[in-house]
């Protein structure tokens, strides 16, 4: 990747330009940025990124350039990594990843949501900020016909459902899977049963499956807040969920 393309992204972001910050974070992937260390040296056991607290959310701070580290007046250590390096090592701690602090008007902070599609694979999961709710669109045919091959397959413990609108790409629905077992066996026999409903949804309606067991995952989040399931294998044949609101709290702005 050239050199200087983080901060030719950066500098397109505003408030609202969820494709600029889009493209900031595809340039974060192979880019690479200074990581501020306030112990330690690059390397070392001790080693320590500074760390910012904004409005409770923890930031690691860096910057996307020699220029820029001479600018912040940093005089500590300092390691260079690739965005998808540091993002993998900051997500699982839900720790976000704040660009040039010292600019005008503040840098861009990078919660660790997003971290987590950097580290993930941008394409793999949906850009947020997301608007997340229970589906709305009339598929009782494909719930029926998933409960059933779900109570025929015994490593499905419940399902949810979730309507998911990405702040960049097309809605779609979710269907969340909680599983008694995750080993390979089960997996397949979850894809089959998908695999034999879903030829009942309406054309062109995107469907999707999250483990409902990933800390980590916003879709989850908002399941397991929100959403009773539809599914669940101690309480087959209930009657379905009532409908729910948006209650799942936005993820912090990245700007």
């Amino acid at each position: 990747m050239p050199a200087g393309q983080v901060e030719e992204a950066l500098g397109q972001v505003s408030p609202g330009r969820f494709d600029a910050y889009e493209r900031l974070l595809h340039a974060l992937v192979e880019g690479q940025v200074w990581m501020l260390l306030w112990h330690g040296q690059p390397g070392s056991p001790d080693a320590q990124y500074g760390n910012m607290d904004i409005e409770g959310l923890g930031y690691a701070p860096c910057v996307t350039s020699a220029h820029e580290l001479a600018a912040s007046g940093w005089h500590r250590s300092h390691e260079v990594v690739t965005g998808r390096q540091v993002a993998a090592a900051l997500f699982p701690e839900r720790w976000g990843l704040w660009l040039n602090p010292h600019a005008p008007g503040g840098g861009v902070g990078v919660p660790w949501a997003d971290l987590r599609r950097v580290a993930g694979g941008l394409d793999r999961l949906p850009a947020g900020p997301l608007r997340l709710s229970e589906p709305t669109v009339e598929m009782h045919q494909f719930y029926a016909l998933l409960g059933q091959h779900a109570h025929r397959t015994p490593a499905v413990r419940s399902l949810r459902r979730a309507w998911v609108q990405p702040a960049l790409g097309s809605p779609y629905l979710a269907i969340g899977l909680e599983l008694y077992d995750t080993s390979q066996q089960a997996v397949e026999s979850v894809r089959l049963m998908m695999r034999q409903a879903v030829g009942v949804v309406p054309d062109g309606l995107p469907v999707s499956t999250v483990a409902m067991a990933d800390a980590y995952d916003p879709v989850a989040m908002w399941m397991q807040a929100n959403s009773r399931p539809f599914f669940d294998r101690d309480l087959y044949g209930a009657a379905p969920a009532p409908t729910a609101g948006y209650g799942y709290p936005p993820q912090p702005q990245p700007y």
